[in-house]
């Protein structure tokens, strides 16, 4: 019985360490948000919000972690492919999160289908921006300067798939003119670019074009969600100056690989609605135009796949490919 009792002492530490790792409460090390763009993009500047008042709350750190290339596919892949332990995130776009998933069929997965949601975050508006000397102030007048002009004029965005290049084929599409795509390397490079006068209109996030708005460089002629606004209540909306419902929602969401612990996942949902609820959050952002839209990962779940059925037609209509 003695005998027993030592051979069992002297073998439980070969199982016990892996035993404890396996029911070790989450979270027990830091936690990597990782985000598929650039540093300083509006993705990039959410995550580095929020993630001080998840380390604060989950008594972990939260680290920030920049992977881009592929219009946002590398990073994505990257948590694709992670351990679904909770301890590596995505905080994703529309532009990579849907745009460019579905004009990239080579992507070797379906988003959908490998990544599970956790929460919807940020909403950043997308508008109708135009270069002062191009003498248009609202929508109907810029369509006529479209139709006028021969083999149709030129619009900028951020890059191939991205929510600023699916505003402008939205916007082509509806108004039935033709217009010729511009893709930048980011909304920097576009907004030069339309001060400039290289191009003559662009289709941008609001908060790269607020200042040079202001300064009367840059003139916005209509912002691209369903209603005005709330923090720029004087810009009309497109849809509401001959395209009704048109509307293009460029927004910010966190997402797990799948298989990731469900009380995990509520954990991490229930913490980003109180970051996104508090006041230095919420006034942060609206510096920066954007609002919060938390949704639970059910509800994050669900707008995702209305984002892939509304959006797929428009991809196949504007015969929209990573190439081009």
């Amino acid at each position: 019985m003695q005998r027993r009792h030592l051979l069992g002492a002297l073998a439980a530490p070969a199982f016990l360490p892996g035993l404890a790792r396996a029911q070790e409460a989450w979270p027990s090390r830091p936690i990597t948000l990782l985000v598929p763009w650039a540093p300083g993009g509006s993705n990039d500047v959410v995550a580095r919000l929020v993630a001080p008042i998840l380390s604060e709350r989950l008594g972990q750190s939260v680290v920030v972690e920049n992977r881009a290339g592929g219009g946002g596919s590398i990073g994505m892949g990257m948590v694709v492919r992670a351990r679904p332990d909770g301890y590596t995130l995505l905080v994703s776009s529309a532009s990579n999160h849907v745009f460019h998933a579905l004009v990239s069929p080579d992507l070797g997965y379906d988003v959908r289908e490998v990544l599970a949601p956790v929460a919807m975050m940020v909403d950043v508006p997308n508008v109708l921006a135009v270069h002062p000397g191009l003498g248009v102030t609202n929508v109907q007048e810029l369509l006529v300067k479209i139709r006028e002009t021969q083999g149709g004029m030129s619009f900028g965005s951020s890059g191939t798939a991205s929510s600023n290049h699916l505003a402008g084929e939205l916007f082509r599409m509806m108004s039935n003119t033709e217009m010729v795509h511009v893709p930048y390397r980011g909304g920097g490079p576009v907004a030069t670019d339309l001060m400039a006068g290289t191009i003559p209109m662009a289709f941008m996030n609001l908060p790269t074009v607020v200042g040079p708005a202001q300064s009367g460089r840059i003139r916005i002629i209509g912002v691209g969600t369903a209603e005005r606004v709330r923090i720029r209540p004087d810009i009309p909306t497109i849809a509401e100056q001959g395209l009704p419902d048109y509307s293009v929602r460029s927004w910010t969401g966190l997402f797990a690989p799948r298989g990731t612990p469900e009380p995990v996942v509520a954990r991490l949902a229930e913490e980003m609605r109180r970051a996104l609820d508090s006041d230095v959050v919420k006034s942060r952002l609206t510096a920066l135009a954007s609002e919060p839209i938390w949704m639970n990962p059910a509800e994050t779940g669900a707008f995702v796949r209305r984002e892939f059925e509304r959006w797929g037609p428009v991809v196949r209509a504007a015969n929209i490919s990573t190439g081009g």
